[in-house]
């Protein structure tokens, strides 16, 4: 069950807490892209909801359960990878489709629920307002479990030092892209969560405007595909990658 809403219920519902008027400046065409794995269980709310803001592409990647007939059925286009490829991969294959639609941004959000949909007008706010590149949800560590804040934290500390200024949240997958940024991330290698940590490098090393909005933090006891220890071992070397690649100017 998704856990997003008013007492974690499924029916969609804009709350009054994060009621905000969609912006209408410029009419920008922004898809919400929700890369989903064996999340049949989930998405079908999680998409549903999102839908009432924007147009939603989920990106099935090589799920073994009804996944895609799911998301088509909560009324999103649905795009099956197979086999299954990771995060990254999947997250680019969505921009893909996006930039060939003449999408000028997306609204990225992960299928588990621990993203609330009703939060998208944040988002399409802070982007009339700023025009940032890339807009980060920034969560609230201190309301996960300990251990995905242990990990988090650290992450967080470690890939702010790398990147020479200050990264709030680094691993949150709720986010805003321009259409040159995902033109940039296009180039990246990374198949799995690692590619969202590249695509911060990216905006830092093109140039590009980082912004924050803060978000829900959700946490209902689901699982989760990312192991905490794995995680803090992958952003060392990130980190590392990504602390040579800034000061080479690359």
């Amino acid at each position: 069950r998704a856990s997003f809403g008013i007492g974690g219920t499924n029916t969609p519902r804009r709350s009054a807490e994060n009621a905000v008027n969609l912006p209408t400046e410029g009419n920008p065409k922004i898809l919400v892209v929700i890369p989903a794995y064996n999340e049949a269980e989930r998405l079908g709310a999680v998409a549903a909801a999102a839908a009432l803001y924007l147009p939603v592409l989920v990106v099935d990647d090589g799920s073994r359960d009804e996944t895609a007939r799911v998301g088509r059925e909560a009324g999103a286009e649905v795009l099956e990878q197979k086999p299954n490829q990771g995060k990254g991969a999947a997250l680019r294959a969505g921009f893909g489709c996006a930039l060939a639609q003449g999408c000028d941004a997306v609204i990225t959000l992960d299928a588990d629920g621990q993203h609330d949909p009703t939060e998208i007008p944040l988002f399409l706010q802070a982007h009339q307002e700023t025009r940032a590149d890339l807009i980060i949800g920034r969560r609230d560590f201190t309301r996960m479990p300990w251990v995905r804040r242990l990990s988090n934290t650290l992450g967080t500390r470690l890939f702010s030092w790398a990147a020479g200024q200050a990264v709030h949240d680094n691993q949150s997958g709720y986010r805003l892209i321009s259409r040159r940024l995902m033109e940039a991330s296009l180039r990246s290698a990374q198949q799995g969560f690692a590619f969202e940590v590249e695509m911060i490098v990216e905006c830092v090393r093109s140039g590009f405007q980082l912004a924050w909005v803060p978000i829900r933090t959700i946490y209902a006891g689901e699982g989760s595909h990312i192991s905490p220890l794995k995680h803090v071992v992958e952003f060392v070397r990130v980190s590392a990658q990504t602390r040579r690649s800034l000061r080479r100017g690359k």
